[in-house]
Formats: C-alpha cells, structure tokens, sequence
C-alpha cells in the first residue's frame, strides 16, 4: 500500500519499457558504482599497489546490493550527508578486505559521472534499436501503400494529390536522420576515466610515486575495463557537461520527428483516412461513448513535448559550471538525464505500437479525392479541348463559371461537389467526354510518388538498416504492447 502513498514518476511507473526503466533504476546504479570501485581495484592492484586478491574477490561477491544494504546505506547517507561515501562504507561492510582500498584515489565523480556514461551509451544503444523497428514498420507500411492516391495537404487545405505511402516516406527521412544522430552520439561517447578532484590526476600520481607512465596506463587499463574503447583526454572534475549537450540534442530532435508525425496521424484520424489502433474494449470517452481518440498519437505528442525542455536543462547547466566543477549540476541531472531517456523510449514505443496497427481507409481517401478532384482537374480539361482544336480562353471561361457554380453547391448549400456533372452536360465539351473518366482518374495525378517511394526504400532505407546490429533487432523485434 506504500507505493500508493507517495509520488510515482509516470514515466517509469506507468509507460517506459522494462529494460529502460531498470537501466536507471538505483539497483543498475549501485550496481555500476561497485563495477567501477572493482575495476580500479584491480587495475591498480595490476600495476603493483598492495591490494590482495582476497579484497577482489569480496568484491567480486558483492556487487548487487541487498535490501538490507540499501537500508544501510540510507542511515549512512542521512549521517554523513555524502551518497557516494554512504556507499563506500556499506560496501566496505560486506567487502571487509576491501574496506581500506574501495575508492583508492577517485573523487566522487569517478563512480557517478562514469556510470552516468555507461548509462547514457546502454540506453543510446536501446532507442537505437527501437528506432531501427519503427522505420522498418512505416518502411513496411509506405511500400503497401506506395500507390495509393490520396488529397495532398498544404496550410491544411486541399493541394495536389500524393499517395499514402510517399507520405510515410516523409515521416522516415526524419527518422532516418534521428537514427544518424543518435548513433553518431553514441559511438562518439568517451570515458571520463581516472583523473582526480579536478581532473589533474594528483592523487594517483602520488599513489604511485610520480611514475607519470603508471598513471597514464591506470586510465587506459580501467577505461578498457569498462567497456570504452578511449577516455577524454582531458577533464575536470566532472566529464565536460557539453556531453550531456550532445547527447540529449539527439534525443530532442527525435522529439520533434515523433511530434510531426503524431499531429500528421491526428489529422488524419480526424478525417476518418487513417487511424491508429483500436481495441475492442477500449473506450475513447467517458461520455462520448462513440468516440474513437488518438490518444496513442497524443501520448507521444505531449512526451514529445518534454525533451526539448529537459534539453534545455543540459545546455543551461554546462553554461554554469563555475572553473573546475560546481555542483549545481547534480541535481538536475539526476532528473533530467534519466528522464530524457525515459521520454524518449515512451515516445518510440508508442509510435511503434501505433506503427504496427495503422488502420487505411481507402473509400474515404477515395471520397475526400472525389470532392477536391474535379477543380484540379481543370487545367487537364482546358488542355484536352485545345488539343480537340478548342480555343484557350474560351475553355478556360467556360470552366470558370461552371467551377463557381459547383463551389456555390459545396460552400452555400453544402451539397456535393457536382462540377463534372456540368461538364457533361454542356455541349462544348462534347469534344472530350469519353475522355473525362481518364482525365479524371486520381494516378494520373500522383506524379511519381510510387516511383519516388521504391527509389528511397531501395536506396536510403535499406542500407540504413543494413548493419548487423540494427538487422538483428529488427528480426528480434515484437509487437510493442501498451502497459495503458
């Protein structure tokens, strides 16, 4: 009954995934921290400092905490006011041979901001994936309906007909560029590695006795230990928050991609041509029982909405870091970061669960097309009766008035579109009026949105999922169920 007394953050409590919501929990936390303090144990006990192979395996034996550990390390934080020195001393507890080493040379930010980099490269790592499914969903999706005519839209009124799926195609050269980003910023991730209270690296180079080569193979030895392949060359006491920076830009601008594509299926729910998925007991309104809302697309519009803000965040907080460190970062972060994650994983299983449900409903298309075609067409009809030998000027009257008519039935009286029916009936179009089916039909008005749809798939999508990692979790993938 507890959980249901104090505040629980919707973002992991009701809508991220398992894996990204244990990925910053505090067991994957304490967990990492104990990883590291055993990493630098054993590199420094590599390089010949005296720490016994018993103090690492205790180590070793120990690095998932116990419920009664954490209630240890809570009496120890709210003693000594210090998270990461309530952790040394708990660890030391069940580690006593390691007691006097754990933390040998490291300042605070040797546990939190590493681990803060091992985090953030995991979870690039999972929306990587996540992001991999969902183009290759909408990829499925544009290329079934490649063809399909449907009432292009700009300033949200009629325009030039598209087809659905080239549409689709718009939604994933977006995405495509997020999947760019987001691997550029992961890849492009370092280790803050061993370097001291404000980056100097003092402390180890006392602990090993100004030998400049030991401390230099420390860094490599524990930054390979952990997974990194380099270690920021320099620091101060903290990574460089520019990182955060970069990192969250990426997630940010996915945002905006998810947004876009969220207010696009809106719309289009609300003209009845395309709607996500609907299960047979939901309920779309409390009163209404009628209603069908997107409120899957909307979940991923108002989260959209959240990234840009927790960016700013990140960018306010490197701006204020005062010479070698200030901690007014911590706190922030410790929100901010996570929950960019969270967002961000929320954002794209969403759009996948609604990617893999994409309702099309071609008769309405068809409707919508059947209205707004005719006044399209009339610079189609105006040709066909010059090439019958007709006069330009004269065609083109003749259209004009017939086309104020049928708008006067649509607007004033709010009848169907009936400009082709006076076509026919007037006998200066005689010339053409076998032709008016073929003058009107919707795919010779598409252009080469098919042609354009086959070209990108083929050559910018395909090869963006090529790479083993991304093929896999695509083979890997399932259907994305919704907790709520």
């Amino acid at each position: 009954m507890d959980d249901f007394e104090t505040y629980q953050s919707p973002l992991s409590h009701r809508y991220a995934s398992k894996e990204m919501a244990s990925l910053f929990s505090p067991a994957k936390r304490y967990r990492t921290w104990r990883e590291l303090w055993l990493n630098l144990a054993i590199a420094e006990k590599e390089l010949g400092l005296p720490i016994t192979d018993e103090a690492i395996e205790q180590m070793k034996a120990n690095l998932d905490l116990t419920p009664e550990q954490f209630d240890i390390v809570a009496k120890e934080e709210k003693k000594r006011r210090h998270d990461v020195m309530a952790h040394v001393h708990t660890f030391g507890q069940v580690a006593p041979a390691a007691a006097g080493i754990i933390h040998l040379g490291a300042t605070s930010c040797y546990v939190t901001d590493n681990a803060d980099l091992i985090f953030m490269r995991t979870g690039l790592t999972y929306l990587l994936k996540s992001l991999a499914v969902l183009i290759s969903r909408l990829s499925a999706f544009a290329a079934e309906y490649r063809a399909l005519p449907t009432l292009g839209y700009t300033h949200f009124q009629p325009a030039q007909l598209t087809t659905v799926g080239k549409r689709a195609t718009l939604w994933i050269q977006d995405l495509l560029w997020d999947l760019r980003n987001i691997k550029r910023a992961r890849d492009d991730l370092g280790f803050r590695g061993v370097k001291g209270t404000t980056g100097t690296q003092a402390s180890f180079l006392a602990l090993f006795d100004g030998d400049h080569d030991k401390v230099e193979e420390l860094d490599r030895l524990v930054t390979k230990l952990s997974g990194f392949e380099y270690a920021y060359p320099v620091t101060s006491q903290t990574y460089s928050r520019k990182i955060d920076v970069d990192v969250l830009s990426s997630l940010s601008s996915l945002s905006a991609t998810a947004h876009k594509i969220g207010t696009d299926l809106r719309l289009l729910a609300n003209l009845k041509e395309i709607e996500e998925p609907f299960e047979s007991t939901q309920i779309g309104s409390s009163a209404m029982a009628y209603k069908r809302n997107p409120m899957r697309c909307e979940r991923a519009c108002s989260l959209s909405r959240l990234l840009p803000a927790l960016h700013k965040t990140v960018i306010e907080t490197t701006g204020v870091q005062w010479l070698e460190r200030t901690l007014d970062d911590s706190a922030i972060r410790r929100v901010a970061v996570p929950e960019a994650f969270l967002a961000a994983d929320i954002v794209l299983s969403t759009l996948r669960n609604v990617s893999e449900g994409l309702v099309v409903y071609p008769m309405v298309i068809a409707r919508h097309i059947k209205a707004e075609l005719p006044f399209m067409a009339t610079e189609n009809l105006i040709m066909a009766i010059v090439k019958k030998g007709g006069d330009r000027q004269e065609a083109h009257e003749k259209i004009r008035v017939l086309s104020h008519q049928a708008a006067y039935q649509v607007k004033n009286l709010g009848l169907d579109n009936d400009l082709i029916d006076r076509v026919r009936q007037d006998p200066y179009f005689d010339p053409i009026k076998d032709e008016l089916d073929q003058l009107l039909d919707p795919k010779t008005f598409i252009g080469r949105a098919p042609e354009q749809v086959d070209k990108f798939l083929k050559e910018w999508v395909e090869p963006a999922l090529a790479g083993e990692e991304l093929k896999a979790a695509v083979a890997a993938a399932k259907k994305v169920e919704l907790n709520v």
